[in-house]
């Protein structure tokens, strides 16, 4: 059995089927059934296993996708917008990216029937592993969906957390699952859910709700207990910059806090990521956890080698048993990546010259390394390298 789709008839077992640890490493076949609008720059697309099967993974767990565009494999990474407790088919929610190759070629040409490759479910941004009392979800823009499959799971079993769900948007009509969301506050009343819009927008009606953007007289106005909430926060690395620092100051503790960045603005470029983890923010992220801490400190003797990105003739350092990402993430380098894991394929290059280390997950296959690709996130260096980058 593998991590993504369970045996037709698993959930008429008895037994609710069990969250599983670990990363799905096997193509999955998937095939579009529909496809739902839900503001002006963003559409759901639901998927259902080519053979029959049922899905399982966590709350705000994603998929490594491949689409096969203009004769070309391309993979990103999406965050299930959809919830595990409804097991017959996945969705992911995407925004149209001005110029970017994915984005618009699932709005534009995508239809139902067509079939697509994914892999997983990747990923421990998940409320399953952080069971508490109360939430406080933060999201801003396409953040929204990981924390949508989270508030509703929580509201198909019924859970007695009290969660406050807070929104952030441009203006009223940029809100996805709105009238989802005020349905499940409605119905549920342990759930709030509340929005916050720069501005009314180009048309009427006027918004009256929570106007311009998060601050910390407006989050404890809306959840004056949010210090004692386990939160999860998703949103571009901006938004996300600004919600860490207001909540580290706001004394919340650290090990109440879980995010999941997402960074779209490369997508133009045709091998960014829409989702998940730039390479800068994981470096951030693992500073902060291991800042002043002397066992993550490298030895001081320990091997260094250069790292040359052919592309733009920059060179930098990379230690031994230093991811290549990493290093180029450290000298201020974004490339293109997402899930850090070895598993999505997004960070994948040409090694030019050199060998490397690399410890992947599944994230690469065979004919790929024969021809001299490695992925970055996984491949440490054993002498200097030159990489297509």
């Amino acid at each position: 059995m593998n991590d993504l789709l369970a045996p037709p008839g698993a959930e008429r077992s008895g037994t609710r089927v069990p969250y599983r640890e670990g990363y799905g490493t096997q193509d999955h076949r998937l095939v579009c059934t529909h496809i739902q609008t839900v503001t002006a720059e963003m559409k759901t697309f639901v998927f259902e296993p080519a053979a029959p099967g049922l899905f399982r993974y966590e709350p705000g767990q994603y998929l490594a996708f491949t689409f096969g565009i203009d004769g070309r494999e391309v993979d990103r990474c999406y965050t299930l917008s959809s919830a595990p407790t409804r097991p017959h088919a996945v969705a992911i929610t995407v925004k149209r990216v001005p110029g970017g190759l994915v984005s618009n070629w699932l709005h534009d040409r995508l239809a139902p029937g067509d079939l697509v490759r994914a892999r997983g479910p990747l990923g421990h941004f998940s409320t399953a592993r952080y069971p508490a009392p109360s939430y406080l979800f933060l999201s801003g823009g396409s953040g929204i969906t990981p924390l949508m499959s989270m508030t509703r799971t929580l509201y198909d079993l019924a859970s007695p957390a009290d969660v406050v769900f807070v929104h952030s948007a441009r203006t009223p009509k940029d809100v996805p699952f709105r009238q989802e969301l005020e349905l499940i506050a409605r119905t549920a009343p342990q759930v709030r859910v509340v929005h916050v819009c720069e501005d009314d927008g180009p048309a009427p009606p006027p918004w009256h709700g929570h106007r311009g953007r998060l601050t910390p007289d407006m989050l404890r106005r809306i959840a004056p207990d949010f210090p004692e909430r386990e939160v999860f926060t998703c949103g571009p690395p901006g938004y996300m910059r600004a919600v860490r620092r207001m909540l580290s100051e706001a004394g919340l503790p650290k090990e109440h806090y879980h995010q999941e960045s997402f960074d779209a603005a490369q997508e133009g470029s045709g091998r960014a990521q829409e989702g998940f983890w730039t390479a800068q923010e994981r470096f951030e992220a693992t500073r902060e956890r291991t800042s002043g801490a002397d066992s993550a400190a490298a030895p001081a003797d320990a091997a260094t080698f250069t790292v040359k990105l052919a592309r733009s003739g920059t060179t930098l350092e990379c230690g031994a048993g230093t991811p290549v990402l990493e290093a180029t993430a450290r000298a201020g380098i974004t490339l293109p990546s997402s899930c850090g894991e070895g598993v999505c394929g997004s960070c994948m290059t040409t090694l030019e010259k050199g060998s490397v280390d690399m410890r992947h997950n599944g994230g690469i296959r065979p004919r790929d390394t024969a021809r001299n690709k490695i992925l970055l996130c996984c491949s440490t260096p054993l002498e200097d390298l030159v990489i297509d980058a």
